[in-house]
């Protein structure tokens, strides 16, 4: 059987990291986009011993969290599977890649299993805290739009409501990768984080409107003091034509404004997008038996 699926990626504006015991419970509060570019992987399976072959964009690759995903979902089945996702953003730049890998191949191998969709939710949060590499995007992926995370983890643990945006924003990359891993680990990077996170989940839950958001994600920025320069040039590029803010976590930023302006500015320090929301989240688009 052959199945195609797609998911959204997801840019992060601002986060407070919440651990617990349970990984369902774990997650992050916090408030973000669901964007129309993703991951679209096909899944083909046949009859075999389990082996789980990787590829992205055309090459043999480990894609570490998409194969956990994968392997928690197929569990015992005596299934080989070749995995094949094709990404329309850069990875480790904060437009949520691993999420969207882990659950455009979890819906995938869901349907290929008649499996509910919370099981292949499930599968790629789990994948995603253990290679540290997420807390909170496959928990908003299951609301689409814009999102408020109001409590950490996965529905029903979780709370994520969506706020009204419909309109486009223009995102690029300013710099390398940057690890979630690395951010969280510095003890005293994670505690502006979270007094930064703290504060603006508490005033997004006092006005949930966009341009709260946005204006939140830009204090939540200059406030937990993980921006760069490359990323720091950006912003005051975009000053006066909109509000721009960091993409947790990559070298990457987003702005609402005047986003021809905007992108004209951040074109001569790397490759840019224009991103729309999506709204309905991950979703199968082929089968074939």
């Amino acid at each position: 059987m052959k199945v195609t699926a797609f998911c959204p990626g997801h840019i992060t504006g601002f986060f407070l990291p919440c651990e617990h015991e349970n990984p369902l419970l774990t997650g992050s509060r916090g408030a973000g986009l669901c964007v129309n570019r993703g991951v679209t992987t096909t899944v083909t399976s046949r009859p075999g011993s389990g082996k789980i072959e990787m590829f992205v964009n055309g090459q043999s690759e480990e894609a570490e969290v998409s194969r956990t995903a994968a392997e928690l979902l197929l569990g015992d089945e005596r299934i080989d599977v070749t995995v094949e996702s094709f990404l329309d953003l850069p990875g480790s730049a904060g437009f949520g890649m691993s999420a969207a890998g882990a659950l455009s191949t979890t819906f995938a191998i869901a349907e290929i299993l008649e499996l509910p969709e919370e099981d292949a939710f499930a599968a790629a949060h789990i994948a995603e805290l253990r290679h540290h590499t997420g807390l909170g995007d496959v928990a908003a992926l299951t609301r689409g739009g814009m999102t408020f995370r109001r409590r950490e983890g996965l529905p029903p643990h979780g709370q994520i409501d969506r706020l009204e945006y419909y309109g486009e924003i223009v995102a690029a990359v300013v710099g390398g990768s940057l690890r979630t891993a690395d951010v969280l680990g510095d003890p005293e990077k994670r505690r502006e984080i979270e007094e930064a996170g703290r504060r603006c989940c508490r005033e997004l839950s006092m006005e949930p409107t966009a341009r709260t958001f946005f204006r939140l994600s830009r204090e939540f920025t200059d406030r937990s003091g993980i921006a760069g320069e490359r990323v720091l040039e950006a912003l005051r590029a975009a000053d006066g034509h909109g509000t721009a803010s960091m993409i947790m976590l990559g070298n990457s930023v987003f702005a609402c404004g005047d986003l021809d302006a905007i992108q004209e500015r951040w074109a001569f320090l790397g490759p840019t997008f224009r991103l729309g929301l999506d709204y309905i989240g991950p979703r199968v688009l082929v089968r074939q038996d």
